[in-house]
């Protein structure tokens, strides 16, 4: 398997605010949305109506998937000008109240709200998930096993969530606790192995818990509708770059536990638990946050933790070419992630007579600039 190609998809999701009031939009998305189903045949909805996503195609080239979601979010952009809108992805809306939110019809989409209730309309989030292809459907299993302990740190590179219904969180995910309130969701369950992941499903769809695998929304899972492990705990990163750098660690990854069986061999509830912790750490603190090294049993600072998952996966990068994207993310530890950008942008704009609201605003103006590559 260490030869295979190893290809990869990328599924983003965006948010929509009136270009006037950067808040909920006040007139119907409707149009927006049928003119991009019409023009963009890649793009989805999502469960809320503020809400799109895109997918690249499956690729195993980095430089064909920056084209294609740069040209996904140019045009996306364009077109919510047209409408009145702004697009732009982060893992929270810093300003929209999900009271306002309409949801997006559609069976499925009403069937959730119908399981979760209240939690469902909560859900004002978005996120991007990178899928990986593992032909072998027996060895998914034990992969989303043994890459548990590194989740925590792509998630504090793509931290975005750092404001929630116009108000500072104090966290840099902040994603994560809205997600949280649905049920599974959150980090994998240990699985001995594919027959005890199948016979769980298999009870859980028997009991009438879920349709079929595709209702856990853990961070990371066997997808069923591709031959992919995905990775679902990235917030939506509004750079285009970090976006690749998730991705790029998250395939480099994946064919690292595959050529290293030994790998995170052994994990036991104790490893699930301090990667948990560490999750939390990611979630409030970013690329600030000091991870548990399980083998050392001591915490590392940010830059060294990702010292060691690079020198891991350097081999991986080399073979699958994508050295340049790994290597960016010294870059985003450098010069902050999208949450830094929105925190210091919102408190350099407080400065003087500036209200909370205008510097929310400002806020949501950057991430739309820098969501399609103004900025």
């Amino acid at each position: 398997m260490t030869s295979a190609p190893y290809r990869f998809g990328i599924e983003e999701e965006y948010f929509l605010a009136d270009a006037e009031t950067r808040g909920t939009p006040r007139r119907s998305v409707k149009p927006f949305h049928v003119q991009a189903g019409e023009e963009l045949p890649e793009i989805g909805r999502e469960l809320l109506q503020c809400q799109v996503e895109v997918c690249t195609p499956p690729a195993t080239d980095f430089a064909q998937a920056r084209e294609v979601l740069a040209r996904q979010r140019a045009a996306l952009a364009k077109l919510g000008r047209e409408h009145g809108l702004l697009v732009f992805a982060a893992g929270t809306h810093p300003v929209a109240d999900w009271a306002r939110q309409l949801p997006t019809k559609g069976d499925r989409y009403r069937g959730i709200l119908r399981d979760v209730g209240l939690a469902g309309r909560r859900s004002l989030i978005c996120g991007m998930h990178v899928h990986v292809e593992v032909p072998d459907p027996d060895a998914r299993v034990d992969l989303m096993n043994r890459l548990l302990p590194y989740q925590p740190l792509l998630l504090a590179l793509s931290a975005s969530s750092p404001f929630w219904q116009g108000k500072p969180t104090g966290l840099s995910a902040y994603r994560l606790s809205a997600f949280g309130e649905l049920p599974r969701t959150g980090l994998p369950d240990l699985f001995a192995d594919q027959a005890a992941y199948a016979r769980y499903v298999r009870i859980m769809t028997n009991a009438g818990s879920i349709q079929d695998a595709s209702f856990l929304w853990w961070s990371l899972r066997p997808s069923i509708k591709f031959p992919t492990l995905e990775l679902r705990i990235a917030d939506s990163c509004t750079r285009l770059d970090d976006a690749l750098t998730i991705a790029a660690l998250y395939r480099c990854l994946v064919r690292l536990v595959v050529r290293r069986p030994d790998l995170n061999a052994r994990l036991d509830g104790a490893s699930r638990a301090l990667a948990q912790e560490n999750l939390w750490r990611a979630q409030r603190s970013g690329t600030e946050a000091e991870l548990i090294d399980e083998a050392s049993e001591a915490a590392l600072p940010f830059g060294q933790a990702l010292d060691n998952l690079l020198a891991l996966v350097a081999e991986d990068a080399a073979a699958l070419g994508c050295e340049p994207e790994v290597a960016r993310a010294r870059s985003i530890l450098a010069h902050g992630t999208s949450a830094d950008r929105q925190i210091a942008t919102f408190e350099d704009t407080r400065n003087g007579d500036t209200s909370n609201r205008q510097a929310l605003d400002a806020v949501v103006d950057w991430l739309a600039e820098t969501t399609c590559g103004a900025a």
